[in-house]
């Protein structure tokens, strides 16, 4: 097998095994861009996006620095499932404690100077969903599961560089298409640095 044979054989498969990614980063991108559109939509029903599952007593020591080992105590002992993190919100009397799976979400506020805490849900959007899973990445988790897709996002992209290698190499294989070819690389980069420069 000659290597443009090899090139457009790798480019279609590409696009195939990268179809549902694609698929997910271009749509999650409409909530993400409409957030409040979205947002209003949810108040106008009328049901609150969270709700309290329980509030408690609870004591814990808080770090002064990195929040990582309190939310892994927290979300260990209110048994949190999910990607989770914490921090203290500006102003706030209290610290906050996220945990969600691209299904749910919930999150723990716990009041130090009280030594309570309350747990909320998340109620289900198909729009959170969708961004959930755009923003979703990163090395900081200690689940297995987290740690593969993370990987499996740098392989993601990698593919995708790859396929933007062989198309690269098939336009600039067939002279035919190349002045069109050029108008479009061109006009892309030009609408990229106006808004890169400008915004």
């Amino acid at each position: 097998m000659k290597f443009p044979h090899l090139n457009r054989r790798t480019h279609l498969y590409l696009a195939l095994v990268l179809l549902p990614w694609f698929l997910m980063y271009g749509v999650s991108s409409i909530p993400f861009s409409h957030n409040q559109y979205f947002n209003d939509l949810d108040q106008k029903k009328g049901i609150p996006l969270w709700t309290l599952r329980y509030e408690r007593p609870y004591q814990v020591a808080v770090p002064q620095g990195d929040l990582r080992p309190l939310a892994t105590k927290v979300a260990g002992d209110l048994r949190l499932s999910g990607a989770y993190g914490a921090y203290r919100p500006p102003g706030g009397n209290h610290i906050e404690i996220y945990a969600a799976t691209f299904l749910h979400a919930a999150r723990a506020r716990y009041y130090p100077a009280e030594n309570r805490i309350t747990v909320e849900d998340r109620r289900f959007r198909f729009d959170q969903f969708l961004t959930g899973m755009h923003a979703r990445g990163g090395f900081r988790h200690d689940d297995p599961l987290q740690l593969f897709w993370s990987i499996l996002i740098d392989v993601v992209c990698f593919a995708m560089l790859l396929w933007i290698a062989t198309g690269l190499y098939m336009w600039w294989t067939l002279p035919a298409l190349r002045k069109w070819g050029w108008v479009a690389l061109l006009s892309g980069f030009a609408a990229f640095a106006l808004f890169l420069f400008t915004l």
